[in-house]
């Protein structure tokens, strides 16, 4: 069973780290050929193993869900160095990927990736293990005086 942490709490990170969103849509009736397509068991789940077993490369953590994996990176040159990588195992799936599906409907994939300034962002977690930037960084309790607003250091827009 997992262990959750009684009350409030909030997800603290120093410095700016960037959110990437990845997920796909298999062919319909043909699970098997988007796996392979996804690279198989050099996909997804291989690079994640293979990042969280290299901190230094700029992985914090990651959830894993069905339609979508969301990740978080120390920063964007972090991310990117990883994917252009060659020594590293996104770049032959990636290629791989298009010549195996190129502009064929049957297996699609998708990301985004945001960049996130130091402050810019809120997170609540009550009565709940580790999860999301959470568990990819630092919880530390919330003050009951605590407020959305009071937690998110986003500049006030101008009037």
């Amino acid at each position: 069973m997992v262990e959750t942490n009684d009350g409030r709490w909030t997800a603290e990170i120093e410095g700016d780290f960037v959110v990437f969103l990845i997920g796909a849509r298999p062919a319909k009736l043909r699970l098997l050929r988007s796996l392979r397509d996804l690279g198989g068991r050099r996909g997804m789940k291989h690079m994640l193993d293979y990042l969280v077993e290299r901190p230094e490369k700029g992985l914090l953590g990651y959830e894993m869900g069905l339609k979508v994996i969301v990740q978080y990176w120390r920063s964007f040159e972090h991310l990117e160095a990883f994917a252009k990588d060659r020594d590293d195992p996104h770049l032959d799936v990636w290629r791989n990927y298009w010549k195996r599906v190129g502009k064929s409907a049957r297996t699609g994939i998708w990301h985004e990736t945001y960049l996130v300034r130091a402050g810019e962002y809120e997170t609540v977690y009550g009565n709940m293990p580790p999860i999301g930037l959470g568990k990819a960084t630092k919880l530390v309790p919330v003050a009951e005086s605590s407020s959305a607003r009071g937690r998110i250091k986003a500049a006030s827009p101008s009037a």
